[in-house]
Formats: C-alpha cells, structure tokens, sequence
C-alpha cells in the first residue's frame, strides 16, 4: 500500500492533472485578456475625449441660442454613440413604463462613471442631481452644467435649503434623476439609500420610476481604470410607484420598497 501511495505521489510531481491544465490556462487568459483591455483602454478613452469635446462644442452653439429642446436631443445622441465608440450594445426594457406626460423621480442604482451616459441614452430630458465633483470632470461637466445639473454639496443648512430649493424647481418641468446610494458600490452590491430622493418626493407632486443597471460595476468600476469589453449592459426601466402608494409610508419605508424594486432585477455581472 505505501509503494502504491508513493507511486501516485511521484506521478503527481511529474505529471499534472488535466483540470490543473485547465485551471491554469484559464486563469492565463483571464490575465491576458486582463491587460489587453487595459491597453485598448488608454485610446478608447482618448478617442471618447475628442468626440465628447466636438460634442460639447456643437451644444454651446445652441446652449448660446438658448434651444433647451435640441441640446437635450443631441445629449442623448452624444450619450448612444458612446457606447458605439466602445463597442458595447446596451439592452433597454420597460420603455413603455415612461410617459412623456408624466414626470418622475428617476431612482437607480449607482456603479460606474457610464451609469449617467446610459440614462442619458434613453432619457435625455431628465435633469440630475449628484456629487459636486462631477462638474470637475472635464468636458463631461460642461454637458452636465447644460442639462441642469443640481450639485450636492456639503449639508450645511444653508447648502441644503438652496439644494432642495433647485431640485424642487427643476421637477417642475423635467424629472430627475438620483442615485441614493451617494457614489459608486466598490463591491458590486447595491450600497444603502440616502433620503434625499423622499425629500423631493416629499416636495413635489411626482411619482417614483425606479431604474436597474446591470453589467455597468463589470464595465468599469470606480476602483478600476480599464474597461471591461466582456459586460453584458441591460437597463431594466421598472413601472412607476405612484406617489399616492408612498405618500403616507415612513421614509424607511419608502427606501425598503424602491430599493427593493430595483434589487429584483439587479445582477452585478
């Protein structure tokens, strides 16, 4: 039996099982498709550079002829073509569930710098609340600014009466879109929900249009600098909560039933 144990042994040294093979010729690729992405990257974000700077260029023109309508249009051309440039297709469903009479708070969850460009794809006319540090974003900011961008900025008193002040007056002629979760997951999970969509909710006089976007965390994540060429985007439009069905439910409440809404149909990869 030990001769028979030894034996098995010095096969193993010699000789690698073929899953091993597997494993390892796997784990090869995965490396080198890894950095082959990483290197596809640097020019795939020069060449978005360029075009979002023509981009910008064209909508100052009518910004300056002050047509709110066409700079919407051509943000929501610009934001398709995005996607062209870096060769991903992005699947949609539940656009029937908007009405272009209606008028919502756009709830969605929040993984990548492109989660903003794929709303603008299919919603160009909705206005956005986010972090103050977008607007540092070069070139993307100045689209931001022209589709009545409302910053957060620090919750001072003061800052937030001014926040709720534009925010409640943009959801008078657009809807608005807000990502509760405050930044980018780092893990791919959906991170807790912040307030401050009830307080608009609670301010104005529209509905609640929860959004799922899946494959975006695979695509490119806030802690990584490449793109992922292998993610599978979907956008999952979900049927409006009506204001009526919210309006007398606690704020957690209100957070466990969009949140939960949104996890349904939510997939990292």
């Amino acid at each position: 039996m030990n001769e028979e144990n030894n034996s098995n042994k010095s096969h193993e040294l010699f000789f690698k099982p073929k899953n091993s093979y597997f494993s390892a010729g796997k784990i090869y690729f995965q490396v080198m498709r890894s950095q082959l992405s990483a290197v596809v990257s640097v020019p795939l974000f020069a060449i978005l550079y360029v075009y979002t700077a023509i981009g910008v260029f064209i909508i100052l023109i009518f910004a300056w002829l002050k047509m709110k309508g066409t700079i919407r249009f051509l943000s929501g051309i610009w934001a398709k073509t995005v996607f062209i440039i870096i060769g991903k297709r992005v699947h949609i469903y539940g656009k029937e569930n908007i009405s272009k009479n209606h008028r919502y708070i756009l709830v969605a969850n929040h993984a990548s710098l492109f989660d903003i460009v794929a709303i603008m794809s299919f919603y160009p006319g909705v206005s956005w609340f986010g972090h103050e540090r977008l607007l540092k974003v070069p070139l993307f900011g100045r689209i931001l600014k022209m589709t009545d961008y409302v910053p957060y900025k620090e919750p001072t008193i003061r800052n937030t009466k001014l926040m709720l002040e534009q925010l409640v007056d943009r959801s008078k002629e657009n809807s608005v879109a807000i990502f509760p979760e405050g930044t980018r997951t780092l893990s791919g999970k959906i991170n807790g929900f912040y307030k401050g969509f009830i307080y608009l909710f609670r301010t104005s006089d529209i509905g609640i249009l929860p959004v799922t976007l899946n494959g975006f965390y695979k695509l490119k994540p806030k802690n990584r600098s490449s793109i992922h060429f292998d993610s599978k985007l979907e956008i999952i439009i979900h049927e409006p909560i009506k204001r009526e069905d919210l309006i007398n439910s606690t704020d957690i409440e209100i957070i466990d039933r969009v949140r939960s809404v949104i996890e349904s149909a939510y997939h990292k990869i």
